[in-house]
């Protein structure tokens, strides 16, 4: 009963305002399931005050996202002041860029909630972690949050988790049968499907379509055994052309970008690929690529990134050994 211990901690230090953080260029998952958090909080714990932050702000999609969601995200949390920080859907202080260091000086506890494999580091400063791998999102884990202390769902909150699952499993492409079943609850509590799923399709803008065919006339081609993995380089949207060289036959993508000095790497996988290899994009291969280029990396099983300094012939080298050394 994970909430519960959640709850004993905020009471345990007679907490009046709790910040919760998610990670830089937030994606629907990490922003939905703090608003659904945030909701659940106030119905225990009525007096509490509750800000939402995600680092250099949501990306893309969730602002689009945002505009028919009664969410509203600060720009400038009171970490200094909160008697309890929380980070949602993000596993390493360094996904929160420069307020990393102010969540690191803190002294008040750490909760982290989250679905990806846990990092060392995080476990270290971390006062409690609710972590679940086989959750396909912290929405997921947000919503037993609910079922744990019988909280009746209400529609903003049901719709933000269908939204954030529905994002992190690609449209429920990735779902097991537990999600699909948290989704069919979510959907008695009062979501509208048809009318939500539309919410994650953001129009293709120019610049992007030009990202994607640029990816696609300059990638590269190696084979590994029987897997095809593609390796490209584009100035923006790496993680929208790493989607486009999936889906045009690629079992592996790699795209890296450099802006500034720094290496921006989106890597993704068909499903096939994760599960006859067993490797797992975010552990496996974002997780020490990160690491390499002195920055940091992560993600899920297919689909992941990385960041850092470096250049970016160095990194697709590195990249390639890592999956050599895994594909063996």
């Amino acid at each position: 009963m994970q909430i519960h211990k959640i709850m004993a901690l905020i009471d345990e230090h007679n907490a009046k305002l709790i910040v919760l953080l998610c990670h830089h260029n937030a994606d629907p998952d990490a922003v939905c399931a703090a608003f659904a958090f945030s909701r659940l909080l106030k119905r225990l714990r009525p007096k509490l005050n509750v800000e939402i932050a995600a680092a250099q702000g949501p990306s893309r999609l969730t602002k689009f996202m945002l505009k028919s969601l009664p969410i509203k995200l600060t720009t400038h949390p009171r970490i200094e002041e909160a008697n309890v920080i929380v980070l949602l859907d993000t596993n390493t202080i360094q996904q929160l860029d420069e307020w990393a260091e102010r969540v690191r000086a803190s002294d008040s506890p750490l909760i982290v909630i989250d679905h990806h494999a846990r990092h060392p580091e995080t476990e270290r400063l971390a006062t409690m972690c609710v972590s679940d791998e086989k959750a396909a999102s912290t929405c997921e884990i947000v919503y037993q949050f609910f079922k744990e202390v019988e909280v009746k769902l209400e529609e903003p909150a049901a719709k933000a988790l269908f939204l954030g699952i529905a994002f992190d499993t690609r449209h429920f492409i990735l779902a097991n049968s537990a999600t699909l079943k948290t989704v069919a609850d979510l959907i008695d509590a009062g979501v509208n499907a048809q009318e939500a799923l539309p919410l994650l399709s953001l129009p293709m803008n120019y610049s992007e379509r030009i990202a994607r065919l640029k990816a696609s006339r300059r990638a590269k081609l190696l084979k590994m055994g029987k897997w095809l993995i593609a390796l490209s380089h584009v100035g923006a949207y790496q993680a929208s052309a790493a989607r486009a060289l999936i889906g045009l036959g690629a079992h592996v993508a790699v795209v890296v970008g450099q802006r500034e000095g720094e290496i921006q790497i989106s890597l993704r996988s068909s499903r096939d690929f994760h599960e006859k290899t067993g490797v797992h994009l975010g552990r496996d291969i974002a997780k020490p690529l990160g690491e390499y280029l002195h920055g940091m990396g992560g993600g899920h099983s297919v689909s992941a990134g990385a960041n850092g300094v470096g250049n970016v012939e160095a990194s697709l080298k590195r990249c390639m050994r890592l999956f050599k050394e895994k594909l063996k």
